[in-house]
C-alpha cells in the first residue's frame, strides 16, 4: 500500500471545508462529506464481493467477459454478476468494452455487454505482491460487517470481539495487506540500520517474531538473513497454520517455524533479536508480553517493534492516517484487545509515549525510533536495556 493512496502526506488539521479547521462545518458540508463516505463504503463492499467471488481475478487472468461468461467461469450467478459489473463500470473500476461488443456482433442486450479490468485496477485488487494492493482492506471491513451485532453488544457491555470472531476474512486480510511490504521493503529497511543488520546477519542468529500472524514477516526475515533461524509465535491457531503453510510454500520451513501460544509465557531463549510487527497495540497484556520477550533475549539483544505511525499526541482534525487508524481501532483492534481480560485496552492508536511506558514497565530502559521511513503507515522502534545498543 502506497501511503499516498490514503493521503498519508496530508497535513494535520484538514477539515471538511476550506475554512479554518477550528470553524464548525455547516450542515451542507457534513452532508456532502457523508454522501462521499457512503459512495466510498459502496465501493469498498463491492470490492469485497469482487475479491471474494473471484470476479476480479477471472477478468485479470481469463480476459474480458459478459456477465454470463464471468458467472460460468467463477461458479456464481449471472444476474448478480451483471449488476456488479455494471456498478463497477459506473464507479470507474472496470471498463465497458463497446469495441468488443461490436466485434462479437451482439444484440446489445445487458447480458451481451463485455467488461474488462484496466491494468491499474488489476494491480490494486489482484496482485498479492504489489505495494498498492488494497483488496485485503475490503476483506477486513467486510468481516466487520458480519460482526456488527457483536460489536454493538461489546460497546454496551465493555466486552470484546476477537480476531477469531471476525474470522478468515479479517485474518487473511491483515496478513495479505502487509505481505508486499515485508516481501519488498523489510530487508532494505533493516539493512539501513547498520548495527542491527550486523547482529541479524551473524551466522546462527536466532530471531523471534512475536504475533507472527500469517508469517510473512518471519519469512521475510528468513530470506533476508539466510544464516539465521526464525521462530514465530501467535495466539491465533488458524494464523499459525496459515503461516506454516506459507513458509513451506516459500521454501524456508527448515529455518522459519511457528508455534501456537501466548508470548507472555515465553520460556525458550536466548534470542539474538526479537520483533513485534503491528501487534503490540492488540495485546491485552502488552507489558507482560514485552517483559517475557526481554527475558528471552540474549544480553544486549534488541526488541524491534513496528506499529502505526500515528501522531505524537492526540489532536482533533487529524490527518488521514489518524482517521484510518481510529477506524481500525473502533472496529477491529480495540474490540480484539478487550476480548481477553484483564486488558490494557490499547487500541490501534498506540502513541510513542505509551509504548515507552509499556517498555519501561517491562524492563526496557531505552526506546529509540529507528531511521526507517516510507514503510506504509508504520514506525519502527528499538527497545533495549540501558547501555546495550
Amino acid at each position: 500500500m502506497d501511503p499516498s493512496a490514503y493521503g498519508a502526506a496530508a497535513p494535520t488539521g484538514t477539515s471538511m471545508t476550506d475554512d479554518s479547521p477550528t470553524e464548525a462545518p455547516s450542515a451542507d458540508a457534513v452532508a456532502e462529506r457523508l454522501l462521499g463516505a457512503t459512495l466510498g463504503a459502496v465501493d469498498l463492499l463491492s470490492v469485497f464481493l469482487g475479491d471474494r467471488l473471484g470476479w476480479y481475478r477471472s477478468l485479470a487472468d481469463d480476459g474480458p467477459a459478459t456477465a454470463p461468461q464471468l458467472a460460468e467461469r467463477t461458479g456464481t450467478d449471472a444476474r448478480y454478476a451483471r449488476e456488479w459489473l455494471e456498478q463497477q463500470a459506473v464507479t470507474g473500476l472496470l471498463r465497458l468494452d463497446t469495441a468488443l461488443d461490436t466485434a462479437l456482433d451482439t444484440d446489445g442486450g445487458p447480458d451481451a455487454r463485455v467488461f474488462s479490468i484496466p491494468p491499474g485496477t488489476a494491480e490494486v485488487l489482484t496482485d498479492p505482491h504489489s505495494l498498492n494492493l488494497l483488496a485485503p482492506v475490503a476483506r477486513m471491513f467486510g468481516a466487520v460487517g458480519a460482526a456488527l451485532p457483536r460489536l454493538l453488544d461489546a460497546y454496551r457491555t465493555g466486552g470484546g470481539v476477537s480476531w477469531d470472531d471476525l474470522g478468515d476474512d479479517a485474518r487473511e486480510g491483515q496478513s495479505d495487506a502487509n505481505r508486499p511490504w515485508f516481501e519488498h521493503r523489510l530487508a532494505d529497511a533493516l539493512a539501513g540500520v547498520a548495527d542491527l543488520h550486523d547482529r541479524l546477519a551473524r551466522a546462527g542468529a536466532r530471531l523471534l517474531d512475536v504475533g507472527s500472524g500469517g508469517g510473512w514477516s518471519s519469512i521475510a526475515l528468513g530470506r533476508a538473513y539466510p544464516g539465521a533461524t526464525v521462530h514465530g509465535i501467535d495466539v491465533d491457531a488458524p494464523s499459525v497454520a496459515m503461516a506454516t503453510g506459507n513458509a513451506r510454500a516459500a521454501g524456508v520451513a527448515d529455518r522459519v517455524t511457528f508455534s501456537h501460544g501466548d508470548a507472555a509465557a515465553l520460556a525458550e531463549g536466548p534470542y539474538d533479536a526479537a520483533f513485534a510487527f503491528e501487534c503490540v497495540h492488540d495485546m491485552p497484556r502488552p507489558v507482560e508480553v514485552l517483559a517475557a520477550v526481554r527475558r528471552a533475549l540474549a544480553p544486549g539483544a534488541p526488541l524491534v517493534v513496528m506499529d502505526e505511525a500515528v501522531a505524537e499526541t492526540f489532536a482533533p482534525d487529524g490527518d488521514d492516517v489518524e482517521r484510518l487508524m481510529y477506524g481500525y481501532s473502533l472496529f477491529v483492534c480495540l474490540p480484539d484487545g478487550r476480548s481477553t481480560r484483564p486488558s490494557a485496552a490499547t487500541g490501534t492508536v498506540l502513541r510513542p509515549s505509551l509504548l515507552r511506558e509499556y517498555g519501561a514497565a517491562a524492563g526496557f530502559s531505552e526506546l529509540e525510533v529507528l531511521p526507517i521511513e516510507d514503510f506504509a503507515f508504520f514506525r519502527f522502534y528499538r527497545l533495549t536495556e540501558a547501555g546495550t545498543t
